[in-house]
């Protein structure tokens, strides 16, 4: 299944927000199940989105726990950020509250929207083709709303959005390609970076050199 898509559409890079399925009730018994953030996974996303930010189509792979919530939950909330920190972070490893991140409950959907996101958009499953590796899932608007301005990219956070990218790709380019993109990059931050976008390069860069083929 390979939905038709419109000239206008285009790829939308964020984060992506979804739940584990609760446990089972004990003994039988019903209940409302409480929105646990322990039960939280954030990931950074890039669906195509059309321009009425009404169809979001998305392709995790099946190893992926976004892949795995939204099967099981049918339910997810896709954000608008422009920390590239959090971004970078999410790239590579498991961020959760814990981060110093807030969440609050979403309108329609279960689930957790980021805090300290300018948009989001409450998704509900509508089709979902797991056929392959690599996923295709069809999600619908359900609800949205903006928390705050958007503040902007400059060079340097389109850099790190690029290196984040980047290094979710290890295991299919190798460490060698990727670092040495990285140093184009770096050139690019060093010049109109702020901190946080130091920081960001750091991080990703350790964990590329870190990395085991």
């Amino acid at each position: 299944m390979k939905p038709p898509l419109d000239p206008r559409d285009f790829i939308l890079e964020g984060v992506m927000t979804t739940l584990r399925p609760p446990e089972p009730p004990q003994g039988g018994t019903t209940s409302v199940v409480p929105l646990d953030a322990a039960r939280l996974n954030l990931a950074p996303m890039g669906p195509v989105v059309n321009p009425e930010f009404t169809r979001f189509i998305l392709r995790p792979f099946k190893t992926s726990t976004t892949y795995q919530n939204l099967k099981a939950t049918g339910d997810g909330v896709f954000h608008i950020p422009d920390d590239a920190l959090l971004i970078a972070r999410a790239a590579v490893r498991a961020v959760a509250p814990t981060d110093g991140l807030a969440f609050i409950p979403a309108k329609v959907v279960r689930g957790l929207v980021l805090a300290n996101a300018c948009r989001y958009y409450e998704l509900k499953v509508v089709e979902l083709d797991d056929a392959q590796e690599r996923t295709t899932i069809v999600a619908q608007t359900v609800a949205s709303g903006t928390l705050r301005d958007f503040l902007g990219f400059n060079r340097a956070r389109h850099a790190v959005l690029e290196a984040a990218i980047l290094a979710t790709r290890l295991k299919l380019t190798g460490a060698p390609v990727v670092l040495s993109e990285y140093a184009k990059l770096q050139v690019i931050v060093d010049k109109t970076g702020a901190e946080a976008e130091h920081q960001a390069m750091a991080e990703l860069t350790r964990f590329v050199q870190a990395f085991k083929a």
